[in-house]
């Protein structure tokens, strides 16, 4: 008796990413078409002939739906399109929202909010639909990296870049999004945090500022307001003799106007650079292999982790 083949139930990483793209290009193809049949075929034909919209348009529904050169792969889950691709997606997307955010501004602007109103109903919505969907096709098509972290299998992402680590060859792949941009030994790189990127959990203080001393305040009132200074000052011979062995400074409190000044910045994101630091390649010694933002709780965790892992190989 023959048996049956199973048809395999685990889709591929990537498949979905493909069919929403294809999907949204088949109702903006759909909803073009039932506009035209509206009207005079021919009219919108010639139309769309002398309009350089209508042929952006038409460019970006035929990638949109044939996506050529996009495959579903196991090894890129968040990358099936090709790099050209994906920035073409994303650059004709842009359009398209720019172009209908303004289109219906200007009819929001000429008409009127009630006008508006029953032109969405009378268009089912569409008015709000099709922004909408030239925005996902750029937020689907947004830079990211190839994978997403599994400390386990020693591959790592922070930001749009993807770090995988061989435990057995100590072979290190970089890669850009969907783009390879090289192959090192683990050996020959590290992590170097930036100011503001906290090593291994622990922030890096920052010296605060204190105010003047009484003496000079008390001389001189109105010169030495809001004058500060550094906590790693640098001490004299005498005051340096007359001090005790063994005796510990007290600790100093901050000034409230640099503290006000701190508080009343925007914290910078804190970056990382992954260097490459090879001696036996000339000219390569102390090469930045990628420099990146960590934005979130998550490129954090695999900032961590990779410099651990590069300094257990």
């Amino acid at each position: 008796m023959a048996r049956t083949r199973p048809t395999p139930t685990a889709t591929v990483p990537g498949a979905g990413t493909l069919f929403a793209l294809r999907a949204i290009g088949l109702v903006i193809l759909a909803r073009w078409l039932h506009s035209m049949a509206q009207m005079n075929f021919l009219a919108a034909l010639e139309g769309m002939a002398s309009s350089p919209a209508a042929s952006l348009n038409l460019v970006f529904l035929f990638l949109l739906i044939v996506l050529p050169g996009a495959k579903a792969r196991v090894e890129r889950p968040f990358h099936p399109l090709p790099q050209w691709l994906r920035q073409a997606l994303r650059f004709f997307g842009v359009l398209g929202f720019l172009f209908a955010i303004g289109s219906i501004g200007m009819f929001v602007w000429t008409a009127g909010w009630r006008r508006t109103f029953h032109a969405v109903a009378d268009t089912n919505g569409w008015l709000v639909a099709a922004p909408a969907l030239y925005a996902a096709v750029v937020w689907i098509c947004r830079p990211r990296a190839l994978w997403r972290s599994n400390f386990a299998g020693r591959r790592f992402a922070i930001g749009r870049f993807a770090v995988s680590i061989d435990s057995a060859t100590r072979t290190t792949v970089v890669w850009q999004e969907s783009r390879k941009v090289g192959q090192y030994d683990a050996r020959e790189l590290s992590v170097r945090w930036l100011s503001g990127a906290p090593q291994g959990g622990v922030v890096m203080a920052v010296p605060a500022r204190l105010p003047a001393p009484e003496r000079a305040q008390a001389d001189e009132p109105a010169a030495t307001a809001g004058v500060a200074e550094p906590v790693a000052s640098a001490e004299t011979p005498e005051a340096a003799a007359t001090r005790e062995p063994g005796a510990h400074d007290a600790p100093r409190q901050a000034s409230p106007s640099s503290s006000s000044k701190s508080a009343g910045k925007p914290a910078r994101r804190p970056k990382i650079e992954l260097l490459w630091d090879s001696p036996a390649a000339a000219g390569h010694n102390r090469q930045t292999v990628f420099r990146v933002s960590l934005a979130s709780e998550a490129d954090r965790a695999a900032s961590r982790a990779l410099d651990s892992a590069l300094k257990q190989a």
